[in-house]
């Protein structure tokens, strides 16, 4: 099931959403001091091609000053931005009732569009086998 949802979710807008995180990383990684802003988006591009099966979680040892300074800039300078454009596309794909599963994924890619640095993705069945051992 997750394979037909995440064929549908890159068809109908996975595949554009995830260019435009590329783009961002290419220009972010161009400019020196951004480099670790275009490492970020290039993740969130490769988590939005695929997103159904996978989860984001904090990324263990990297809650340091300069993840939140970095996070803190990134969010006043891109992510609410995106996160606004996230709650639009939702919306949008929320209105049929084959939409409702990808504004759900859409939905999901707020936090990590938000704060990016200090996070991994991960598969969804990992982190039930580590939870649960």
């Amino acid at each position: 099931m997750k394979t037909l949802l995440n064929i549908i979710w890159l068809v109908f807008g996975g595949f554009v959403l995830a260019l435009g995180y590329f783009m961002a990383g290419i220009i972010c990684c161009l400019l020196i001091v951004t480099i670790p802003w275009g490492i970020a988006s290039f993740r969130i591009a490769s988590y939005t091609l695929w997103p159904f099966g996978r989860m984001v979680v904090d990324k263990p040892g990297s809650g340091g000053v300069f993840t939140l300074l970095g996070n803190v800039i990134w969010l006043l300078v891109a992510g609410i931005w995106i996160a606004i454009g996230h709650v639009v596309t939702a919306f949008a794909m929320a209105i049929t009732i084959i939409g409702i599963p990808l504004a759900i994924a859409n939905l999901k890619l707020i936090p990590v569009s938000l704060m990016p640095l200090g996070k991994q993705i991960v598969p969804s069945k990992r982190l039930f086998v580590s939870t649960y051992r």
